[in-house]
């Protein structure tokens, strides 16, 4: 078990591979997650739970959850005592939820919360959020069979620990009825920047997973908006349905997506290929000279390289430093690249558009 305080420095220096790695079908899908959501009996559901109980059900899941070994040791982060540049960086790593973490500025942490993680990432479970626990599974790519076989068995050495809330008729019972069931939610982060590029070819797919139940969602899901050409899609029902049958209509959709957007981009390599070469040109040579630089805009850039890189339009990068400047670039991530002490005030804005633009300049001067 891991109880010592998280560094926020070493932890904002050390993005985890998940984050940055190239996995099946990467050149579209970055990474692929599976969720399960999960109550325990004897307790109401979160809206419904006094904070002294949930201070008790916090305690009571500790130590299952740091006992796991299903992918290398746990940490365990008390989210009320979690200083909020910790807060920002968890989130920014998917490893939390805004509702979960919320910054100092947004409300207070309500008591009780917490999460485990493992030491590589890619497994997390929250700690009343809107469940009591929320098993979270994250891989690179389009993997989302691995990420499924985690988090099941995640959920079945926690179920010999803990007396989950399970109806004959319905499955898993959730705090929101769109979970019961399964109580599953699978989802996959996409870059669309061909699409992007030509609006009624990616209305197309609005239009399609809509057709399909599914979700279409922003950067870090539900209630955020695309940023920098990227999208989550996932399913949105789970009661009356299977975890295969959940899965196959992710896949098939997600299987056409990815197809799709690989035919806009042969097709605007072969009849806007000189314009690409010159989007993907001017990205770099901003982000290589800004003293000034906000979020949205750095990863409009950085979306631009990143579509560079497998397009052959940038030799000098690689997916692995994009993906890795995409997550360091974020509030929580620069504060804590730029100051050893968590404790400290977040700073204003302008200041970290000037940190941000700093960090992109060090690290591009290089590439050409």
């Amino acid at each position: 078990m891991t109880h010592r305080p998280i560094d926020c420095t070493k932890f904002a220096e050390r993005v985890a591979a998940w984050l940055t790695e190239h996995g099946p079908e990467g050149d579209v899908v970055v990474s692929s997650r599976v969720r399960l959501a999960r109550n325990l009996a004897e307790y109401p559901f979160v809206t419904k739970l006094a904070p002294e109980r949930a201070v008790e059900l916090c305690e009571r899941v500790r130590e299952p959850l740091t006992a796991l070994r299903v992918s290398g040791p746990m940490h365990w982060v008390p989210i009320h005592d979690a200083p909020p540049v910790l807060r920002l960086c968890l989130r920014e790593r998917h490893l939390v939820s805004r509702d979960l973490a919320p910054s100092a500025e947004e409300r207070a942490a309500l008591p009780g919360r917490a999460v485990a993680y493992s030491d590589d990432e890619t497994v997390s479970v929250m700690v009343n959020e809107e469940d009591h626990l929320r098993v979270q599974a994250m891989r690179p790519g389009f993997d989302l069979g691995t990420a499924f076989q985690r988090a099941q068995q995640t959920d079945r050495e926690l179920e010999h620990a803990l007396p989950f809330a399970v109806s004959e008729t319905y499955g898993y019972l959730t705090c929101c009825p769109t979970n019961v069931g399964t109580g599953l939610r699978a989802s996959v982060m996409l870059h669309l920047p061909a699409l992007s590029l030509v609006r009624s070819e990616l209305e197309k797919v609005f239009m399609a997973v809509q057709r399909t139940g599914l979700a279409l969602r922003g950067l870090y899901g539900e209630g955020t908006k695309a940023t920098g050409d990227f999208y989550q899609v996932s399913n949105q029902v789970t009661l009356g349905r299977d975890e295969n049958q959940l899965a196959a209509e992710l896949v098939d959709l997600v299987a056409s997506v990815v197809r799709f957007e690989r035919r806009v981009r042969e097709a605007l390599m072969k009849e806007q290929r000189a314009s690409l070469a010159d989007r993907v040109s001017r990205s770099l040579g901003m982000l290589r000279s800004a003293r000034f630089m906000t979020t949205d805009n750095a990863l409009a850039h950085l979306s631009n390289l990143r579509l560079g890189v497998y397009l052959g339009l940038w030799p000098a990068g690689t997916s692995t430093l994009v993906n890795r400047l995409r997550i360091q670039i974020q509030r929580g991530h620069l504060q804590a690249l730029n100051s050893r002490d968590a404790t400290v005030e977040l700073v204003e804005p302008s200041e970290r558009d000037r940190l941000r633009a700093a960090l992109l300049r060090r690290e591009l001067a290089e590439r050409n």
